[in-house]
């Protein structure tokens, strides 16, 4: 995998720390159907404004919609919701963490019902992020048994949809979609679903949509959490892998306490770079091939 995808990673997990604050922040003011609309909404103007300022194409009438449709709704409108319930039940930090099992699961569905291969470096690093992530935390045994039971049913879900969105992403990536085609379809798609679903379900108020303490809310999830991180990880799947892109999640947690450490003058222990450091060894594990793999490549075979 070329090197830029670490970094790809690396900006998406930052990206995609302050998000679960975002979403407690504006669950004062709007329900999770109306979350996902605005994520999708605004994340869908920041990518289209992308493609028409560097003259991507669009190829509308080329994407196979109604599988972008279905792609869309389980690795976004769905996912998105699900998360915004969970967290009227969950803190932030715990949705973060229950989110990190979404590698676990992408592999999973890859090998159940896409024919996707594992490898024993792949399981070792997600073994190894996961300890990681679980002494940067400094989680306890008793800690997990003391989950609101509702909470954890909606990330679970939410994590499963999106082991198998991902996974959808990758198939249309085979069938020669772009990354910027699969993003803005993804986000129109969504926009639409979820849109439909919020204003006729649940009440968004034209005072609440421009209140200066949520429209800095709105942006950092749907502008950058939305917009720009969906090419960002539609990049990832592209030129890596949907399991690949899908470690993400272990990230997340780490970069959501240094925006703690940064915005919040949170103190930042031991355990947090031990931690930190454990996950980014993981992640790199899971990432590389088994050496036979790359001794059976053809000679002269491009690197993906």
């Amino acid at each position: 995998m070329p090197r830029l995808i670490y970094a790809a990673l690396l900006l998406l997990s930052l990206i995609w720390g302050g998000s679960f604050y975002f979403i407690k922040v504006l669950l004062h003011d709007f329900g999770p159907w109306s979350i996902a609309f605005l994520r999708s909404f605004c994340g869908l103007v920041v990518v289209l404004l992308i493609m028409l300022i560097f003259k991507k194409p669009f190829g509308f009438r080329a994407i196979p919609w109604p599988a972008m449709f279905i792609m869309a709704m389980i690795n976004t409108a769905f996912p998105w919701t699900l998360i915004g319930f969970s967290e009227q039940h969950l803190t932030s930090s715990m949705a973060s963490i229950l989110n990190a099992t979404t590698p676990v699961w992408t592999i999973i569905v890859g090998i159940l019902f896409f024919k996707g291969k594992s490898h024993g470096m792949q399981w070792l690093g997600i073994g190894i992020a996961t300890i990681g992530l679980l002494i940067l935390l400094g989680i306890r045994p008793g800690v997990l048994l003391s989950i609101d039971g509702i909470g954890l049913l909606g990330m679970m879900i939410a994590t499963f949809c999106y082991a198998v969105g991902s996974q959808l992403s990758k198939q249309l990536s085979l069938r020669g979609c772009t990354m910027y085609q699969i993003t803005y379809g993804t986000l129109l798609s969504s926009t639409v679903f979820s849109g439909t679903l919020a204003f006729t379900t649940e009440s968004v108020t034209w005072p609440h949509l421009t209140s200066m303490s949520n429209i800095p809310n709105i942006i950092g999830l749907g502008m950058l959490g939305s917009g720009i991180a969906y090419i960002l990880f539609y990049y990832m799947v592209e030129k890596g892998s949907a399991e690949f892109a899908s470690m993400v999640t272990y990230l997340v947690p780490s970069t959501a306490l240094v925006w703690g450490a940064l915005l919040l003058n949170e103190p930042i222990k031991w355990n947090m770079l031990a931690g930190l450091a454990i996950i980014l060894f993981g992640v790199f594990l899971a990432g590389r091939k088994p050496r036979r793999a790359v001794a059976l490549k053809p000679q002269g075979a491009p690197s993906r």
